[in-house]
């Protein structure tokens, strides 16, 4: 019984998460607009929450972008004029999506270039720190925890075969 009971109560969380910040006084009342401007509210930004949209977000900031977007929509703007209104207004920031452009490059290559790196550090240490770590473990010169903590990154990074040569 205690089980169904706790189900419940985080299924009931669950679903108080998915409420959205939209307020009924904001709703439009042609269900085509406000599904647009929904659609809308899911690409930006709040600029108080930064990690959410303004169609989730509470704050009073993204309250006033959602009756903005729906006075653009309302007022004949396409989808594609809202989201520029908003960029030229608040900056790309206010994306959640940025775009991809020769300003936003290292942005989106970043993160392979960190895994490459990280990939060939892993791999040099592998390489070279098992022929080095043999060298001076038996000469004695460096001390045994830290043949520990290079024998488990080479480990970690697969390359173990190299320590047993």
């Amino acid at each position: 019984m205690r089980f169904i009971r706790l189900i419940a109560v985080m299924a009931t969380l669950g679903i108080v998460q998915l409420a959205h910040a939209v307020q009924p006084d904001e709703m439009l009342q042609d269900p085509a607009l406000e599904a647009r401007a929904r659609a809308l509210s899911h690409e930006l930004r709040c600029m108080v929450c930064q990690n959410q949209s303004i169609d989730d977000s509470d704050a009073p900031l993204a309250r006033d972008l959602r009756v903005l977007v729906r006075e653009r929509l309302t007022a004949g703007d396409s989808d594609r004029q809202v989201i520029d209104f908003l960029v030229a207004r608040y900056g790309e920031f206010v994306l959640l999506k940025p775009v991809f452009a020769w300003h936003t490059a290292i942005l989106w290559a970043m993160p392979g270039v960190l895994l490459l790196g990280g990939a060939l550090v892993l791999f040099v240490v592998a390489a070279l720190g098992g022929f080095f770590l043999a060298s001076f473990h038996y000469r004695k010169q460096i001390p045994p925890a830290a043949v520990v903590v290079v024998h488990a990154v080479v480990a970690l990074a697969g390359f173990g075969e190299l320590l047993r040569r």
